[in-house]
């Protein structure tokens, strides 16, 4: 048997490797977020820095493989295969949980995901040994089995991380805005210094007592040291900084720069040392539970079920050379990770400083909070001086901001995201407060944000909604990683080895369908260059064509989608399927979604071309668009009763009535994709024949209505509903092709300019 729970660990390692790789892709954002959002280096250099944080980091990392080993549960009143099936639970539930929240790029807890897994998985096995009477004397409640003192501090810590982070980022930013101004380049000399001096102090005292606080060379002496002489070091490391980085500043050297590099490295490094146990400090427990077996319990012939795993309570003795080589895992991942750029770029976007394309919608609550803090703004400046409101309004004048090129926000307010961050988590440790360094990074970003006005009317309710979306999966990550690990670790438990060989199976199963389905989605995704010129170029002309051009994209993929749709549901009607239909409404809805999304991108556009341009075009653009908008309503009045009649098993569309309207529906078809062929070209010498045809067609319709309306007179009762239904799809045939001639019209005045020249040869 023990060959098996070596097998077993072997499974382990595999999974801690995977755990690795998402763990990284998703913590990344810890510490590459500032650093990227402000361009403060290339990427390949600031993926250096976090390479060397994380390396270090993890190679001098000891002492936090505890709480795997008995952190929430008390492992000497279990036996051996019960904490093994904890242990292969936690395993496979958390690698398949973080490639969920890394594929939809969602920032997550790394730490409260273990945490909830290991009490879920001991949770469930408590409970199975309570009811079978397996547990101990002296042992009447869960309580003396578990931890549960360590959940409820996580918990506190979501709650606290949110709270503290998110307000004190709002009042430093501001504060740091007052100084600097968006024109922060301008009288540097006499503020850089201390600035740089505060910001660097703070951060090696982050690294003091966060980052370096349980490497190997940190002994009881060193730390009581530090503890006694704080104030003392700080002092002398503020004072020298101060100087240095005044010198620097001196030799032209960007300050803002060398402090963000800093923080880069002292989070990653952090982060690495600290959260390295949520990767590996299961199977290096599991690992030693197994050797301390086979040394201990096999030689007596003590079997699985009757050895109890009371040495856990012992301190972990981790090897260096697998911290060394989870170090250079984490590395490999951090420089290859595709889902931790999709996590990197949620963060970025949530808190870059202009306006561009919103990952999320709005929702009830964001919209509840943005009233609110609009009536509270209100509120302040009516009893604000007018001197104090001109004056701050001076400081906070965004015309004066200078980004870098593809900057999300500025060195400003990166060094702020991470002297901040580092200084909360670094005085959350000492007060032994359970802060979150992903809960602290995140809300210290979307507090500066809001402060440095990066959140305008235009976005905020979209910004506020992905912040709740983001904490509410916090939250949602606790409970799922509970329970799946509960179910994971009951069926392990009463499945015995072979339930165990299952689940790992179908958890690699999960991940490799993950990462190819990944793939499939990102090779679909087709980056919108288009779009990133639309919003990156300074120049008025270059822009103005990239527009044109997306915009003629939109509307040709949205007049295609729309024929094709209407030929697919008239099909699925005439064959009476009914999922067919109900699809077509789903997939309706998330056309009308896509293109309402390219509007709103669009019409950011039109802010950053020529205004006399815009003022012509703008009324065109609009006409054009909400006819695009308007034939997908009609295509779901078509839909719509078709799918409730076809529903219903009422009688089916007669051969009479398909034949009939063939012809139609052949020249309707042919009208979209001629039009559609000439926005596409930008060729609008054949768009007066191909609007006559559908004006043409549109008389022709309204005579077979006439001709259905009659008919309707005449009817049996038990045909009326079917009648009805045709009817309904000849009138809104007439209104499609009212509403794509109104698209050629709108465009044909949007895609020409004044001297009749076809914009469109300048499409990219």
């Amino acid at each position: 048997m023990e060959i098996f729970y070596f097998a077993i660990i072997c499974i382990l390692f595999i999974f801690a490797v995977i755990d690795l790789n998402v763990g990284v892709s998703n913590d990344a954002v810890n510490f590459l977020n500032s650093a990227v959002g402000a361009k403060a280096a290339s990427l390949r250099t600031i993926l250096i820095v976090a390479a060397i944080g994380i390396f270090i980091g993890a190679s001098t990392s000891s002492g936090m493989m505890d709480i795997a080993r008995h952190g929430m549960f008390q492992p000497e009143h279990f036996y051996f295969r019960q904490l093994m099936c904890v242990f292969l639970a936690v395993t496979v539930t958390d690698v398949v949980l973080l490639d969920i929240f890394n594929s939809l790029g969602m920032p997550t807890s790394t730490t409260v995901s273990m945490v909830f897994e290991l009490l879920g998985a001991s949770f469930a096995i408590s409970l199975i040994k309570m009811n079978s009477g397996e547990a101990l004397e002296g042992v009447t409640t869960l309580g003396d089995l578990l931890n549960t003192g360590k959940a409820l501090e996580v918990i506190a810590g979501i709650f606290l991380s949110v709270a503290i982070a998110f307000f004190f980022g709002i009042i430093v930013q501001w504060i740091a805005r007052l100084i600097f101004t968006y024109n922060y380049k301008k009288g540097l000399t006499s503020k850089i210094g201390i600035f740089g001096g505060v910001a660097v102090t703070s951060i090696l005292y982050f690294m003091l007592f966060k980052g370096m606080k349980n490497a190997a060379f940190m002994t009881p002496d060193v730390k009581a040291y530090l503890n006694e002489n704080t104030l003392m070091l700080l002092g002398i490391i503020f004072v020298v900084s101060t100087v240095l980085m005044q010198f620097l500043h001196a030799l032209k050297v960007n300050i803002f720069k060398v402090i963000i590099m800093i923080g880069t490295f002292a989070l990653a490094m952090a982060f690495a040392g600290n959260d390295l146990v949520n990767f590996i400090g299961v199977t290096m427990a599991a690992l030693d539970s197994v050797l301390h077996f086979a040394r201990e319990a096999v030689p007596a012939g003590i079997s699985a079920d009757e050895y109890m795993m009371g040495f856990l309570n012992e301190p972990a003795q981790t090897s260096v050379w697998f911290l060394i080589g989870a170090g250079a895992i984490m590395v490999f991942a951090l420089c290859t990770s595709k889902k931790a750029h999709e996590v990197l770029k949620t963060s970025i976007n949530l808190s870059r400083q202009d306006e561009g394309d919103e990952m999320f919608g709005s929702s009830s609550m964001a919209r509840k909070l943005v009233r609110a803090g609009m009536g509270f703004i209100t509120s302040i400046n009516k009893i604000s001086p007018r001197s104090v409101k001109v004056w701050v309004a001076g400081r906070f004048n965004q015309e004066e901001a200078t980004l870098d090129d593809g900057a999300a926000f500025d060195l400003v307010r990166a060094s702020v995201n991470l002297v901040l961050a580092g200084l909360l988590i670094a005085l959350g440790t000492s007060l032994k407060l359970p802060l979150s360094t992903t809960y602290v990074t995140f809300m210290v970003g979307m507090g500066s944000s809001l402060a440095d006005h990066a959140w305008g009317r235009e976005s905020a309710v979209f910004r506020i909604t992905g912040v709740i979306s983001v904490i509410g999966g916090w939250f949602l990550t606790a409970g799922a990683a509970f329970i799946l690990a509960g179910i994971v670790a009951s069926i392990m438990y009463f499945g015995g080895p072979i339930a165990m060989v299952v689940m790992a199976g179908l958890a690699l199963f999960l991940l490799i369908r993950s990462h190819l389905s990944y793939k499939n989605k990102k090779n679909d995704d087709v980056r919108d260059e288009k779009m990133d010129i639309v919003l990156n170029s300074e120049d008025p002309q270059e822009v103005w064509a990239a527009l044109s051009s997306h915009s003629a994209d939109t509307l040709c993929h949205a007049l295609d989608y729309a024929v094709d749709t209407y030929d697919n549901v008239i099909n699925a009607f005439a064959k009476e399927d009914v999922r067919k239909l109900r699809t077509a409404l789903a997939s309706i809805v998330e056309e009308k979604a896509w293109l309402k999304k390219m509007r709103r991108k669009e019409t950011l556009g039109f802010r950053r071309i020529d205004k006399g341009l815009a003022i012509e075009k703008n009324t065109w653009y609009y006409l054009s668009s909400n006819n695009a908008q308007q034939i997908l309503n009609t295509l779901t009045r078509i839909t719509n009763p078709m799918k409730e009649h076809t529903d219903n098993n009422f009688r089916p569309l007669p051969v009479q009535y398909l034949e009939e309207f063939a012809p139609y529906r052949t020249r309707l078809i042919e009208v979209f994709r001629g039009i559609s062929e000439i926005i596409r070209t930008g060729d609008f010498t054949n768009a007066e024949k191909v609007s006559a045809e559908g004006k043409w067609l549109k008389k022709e319709i309204s005579n077979l209505r006439r001709m259905q309306t009659h008919r309707l007179q005449q009817e049996d009762a038990d045909k009326i509903k079917v009648a009805f239904v045709y009817l309904n799809l000849i009138q809104e045939s007439h209104e499609l092709l009212s509403e794509v001639r109104n698209v050629l019209r709108g465009c044909e005045k949007y895609f020409i300019d004044q001297t009749g020249e076809d914009v469109e040869e300048a499409r990219l």
